[in-house]
């Protein structure tokens, strides 16, 4: 059991000291938990094999489940991967910021960060603690979601300390996340991008940088057994709840009656669209926004389930999201939090 320090800031700013303290820690080996904009991060030297498999140990993450590399400027992926034009072009347009891309790996990433696959997931956060810590370092931060393997992942240090408080040597509060979902991850093949995991930045918004973008399919199904993943969250059962999470599919009349008969018979939580909650009995119910603000709804998403989980019931249950727009995204995480179980009513 280590003894986690945890480290206040104003979520934009850090006190000189404790960064320094942070970066040390890092480069002898230890892990420290970090905000990005997306949501927080477990983070380790990612030139060190060992501090890849505390990473690990601390999560009780499968080895084979590749992590992502975090660096303070795109341009560093250099000492690190092979880049190219294409990742440029990508750069120019969304870094820093929620996009992840993978490339070939140099030398220097050992295969016990990339689970070992010739290739390795890279990221340049815009959060500017993220930023500053990566630049104190010297190093980039292998990074996966700083909770435990197959929980929802953390948007708010209550959240990591929750999960990981003496499992890791600090823990740096940064306020809630303002994205909420991990990053987008890209892998490029020439010219061409195929879409491994959604995130803010949507499939339509890569097209205008990509002309040609293609959905993995294990998006939006479920990976074969003898299939090794390739990106981070496509494998695993993901961002889970400890009780059953279900996923309601149907016209929103029918969702509803649904729901009112479960509350009935059922001792369960829903994550609720605002202008549905007067309709069903005010218990264990969380507002997740209107139906139409997908922002929202991914924005309170592993905080929702999180919360729900807390309320003692048998199931929880939501309506099953569109796939348009960031709506793939929450479509993603909330098809493996659910386990691939959807009701049609």
């Amino acid at each position: 059991m280590l003894n986690t320090q945890i480290i206040k800031t104003d979520g934009i700013s850090i006190d000189y000291n404790d960064l320094n303290m942070a970066a040390k820690i890092i480069r002898e080996g230890g892990l420290v938990v970090f905000p990005t904009e997306t949501v927080y991060g477990l983070g380790g030297d990612a030139t060190n094999a060992s501090a890849a498999k505390k990473i690990y140990a601390a999560k009780g993450r499968p080895s084979d489940n590749p992590l992502i590399i975090h660096i303070a400027k795109p341009e560093d992926a250099e000492k690190y991967a092979f880049t190219s034009e294409v990742y440029y072009k990508l750069a120019k347009s969304f870094m820093p910021g929620p996009l992840t891309v993978i490339l070939p790996k140099k030398d220097i990433i050992p295969f016990s960060v990339t689970g070992g696959l010739d290739s390795v997931a890279v990221r340049c956060p815009s959060h500017p603690i993220a930023s500053k810590l990566i630049e104190a370092t010297g190093v980039p931060l292998a990074a996966p979601s700083a909770n435990l393997s197959g929980k929802p992942s953390p948007t708010c240090a209550r959240h990591v300390i929750e999960d990981l408080c003496g499992r890791v040597d600090a823990i740096i509060d940064g306020g809630d996340s303002e994205i909420g979902l991990e990053s987008t991850i890209v892998k490029l093949d020439g010219d061409s991008l195929t879409l491994l995991r959604p995130g803010a930045i949507t499939a339509d918004a890569l097209r205008c940088v990509c002309a040609s973008v293609t959905i993995a399919p294990a998006v939006l199904e479920q990976l074969r057994e003898d299939e090794r993943p390739l990106s981070p969250g496509m494998k695993y059962k993901h961002y889970a709840p400890t009780v059953p999470f279900v996923l309601i599919d149907g016209e929103r009349e029918r969702v509803i009656e649904f729901l009112k008969s479960e509350q009935k018979s059922k001792k369960c939580a829903i994550l609720c669209y605002h202008e549905d909650m007067a309709l069903l009995d005010n218990q264990n119910i969380i507002d997740v926004g209107n139906a139409d603000n997908l922002e929202s709804q991914a924005h309170i998403l592993f905080t929702a389930l999180r919360d729900a989980d807390s309320f003692g019931v048998d199931i929880i249950y939501a309506h099953l999201p569109p796939k348009d727009g960031i709506g793939l995204a929450l479509y993603n995480r909330m098809i493996r939090a659910a386990a691939h179980t959807v009701i049609k009513v």
